[in-house]
């Protein structure tokens, strides 16, 4: 086994990765996560469906994840980014990080929890008010608009299922259906549903003076007032180290994602990855669970490999 300073880099100090430093510090395993500063939500003033913190600030959450885990010697938190990865030859998985500050560590494993990136719809106007009156999520954002008039900017037909939902909340739900071919079973549950179907092109998002969402102004010149604007951004997983490495990914739905067990581990003997980065669906409690379970797993592989040494060195 590869002499290291450290057991596990956890590249991400988000949900995922601080659960994961939680695990493993509790198991006195020697951490450094390294926080790039800019998690996922941090556009969101509040994150809901998160028990026992809902309607909480989600930079809240990670400030005080950050500081419970000082209360565990064996791991440290930095501000700062992981410039590149390499694997160390040798016997076992072993891995020389650096980082943007110029330093370097080896690792016995590496945790990737990275998030993504939303690539929102080329709209004007719609990148000002992301996080606050665009949004994406209806289980996340919809209770706090419900009964109010809400429109559907979708980039593909299956956004159709997000106005259903949405529908649940409201009965004042708009789907602008232009230069989308929704199949007839959508359209048909759409208006049954009294849904509105709205065939103008939409050509900017407007807001009001002071910032605050006013409304969607069309080709035509025409505007509508609206409380909140639902869209699917397209996801792109911050997985830099995970192809620098070379772990092995597939295509789904035009995204490349980098494929984990249900413990998070990769192709690459060592690297393992949790939440956003594999998985667009990760809400906060999915991603700390992940981050849970690969905390867990990746110390009950170490483990392993002590026990192996060990053996050796006894026989």
């Amino acid at each position: 086994m590869h002499a290291t300073d450290l057991d596990v880099v956890i590249v991400g100090g988000g949900s995922a990765g601080l659960s994961a430093a939680l695990m493993l510090g509790r198991s006195r395993r020697r951490v450094l996560v390294v926080d790039g500063g800019a998690p996922r939500n941090r556009v969101a003033g509040h994150m809901h469906g998160v028990l026992g913190r809902d309607h909480s600030s989600p930079l809240d959450l990670l400030a005080a994840g950050r500081a419970e885990l000082t209360r565990y010697d064996d791991v440290t938190v930095v501000s700062d980014e992981v410039a590149s990865a390499a694997r160390v030859d040798g016997d076992g998985p072993a891995f020389e990080v650096v980082l943007a500050s110029g330093e370097r560590r080896t690792t016995r494993r590496i945790l990737v929890a990275t998030g993504l990136t939303d690539r929102l719809p080329e709209v004007p106007g719609l990148a000002e008010q992301w996080g606050s009156g665009v949004v994406s999520c209806p289980y996340c954002d919809g209770w706090e608009v419900r009964d109010r008039r809400i429109a559907v900017i979708p980039t593909s037909a299956a956004n159709a299922h997000q106005a259903q939902l949405l529908r649940q909340l409201s009965p004042h739900v708009v789907f602008h259906a232009a230069g989308f071919v929704l199949p007839p079973a959508a359209r048909t549950g759409l208006s049954a549903r009294g849904i509105e179907l709205d065939e103008r092109v939409v050509a900017e998002v407007v807001s009001d003076d002071d910032g605050a969402l006013r409304g969607i102004r069309y080709e035509d010149g025409s505007e509508r007032e609206v409380d909140a604007i639902f869209i699917a951004p397209r996801p792109q997983p911050n997985d830099a180290v995970l192809r620098e490495l070379g772990a092995r990914r597939m295509r789904n739905d035009g995204v490349d994602w980098v494929l984990v067990d249900d413990d998070g581990r990769t192709s690459v003997p060592g690297l393992w990855a949790a939440g956003n980065v594999v998985s667009a669906r990760a809400t906060v409690p999915m991603a700390m669970s992940a981050g849970n379970a690969a905390g867990a797993a990746m110390n009950g592989e170490l483990l392993d490999e002590d026990i192996r040494v060990a053996v050796a060195l006894a026989g």
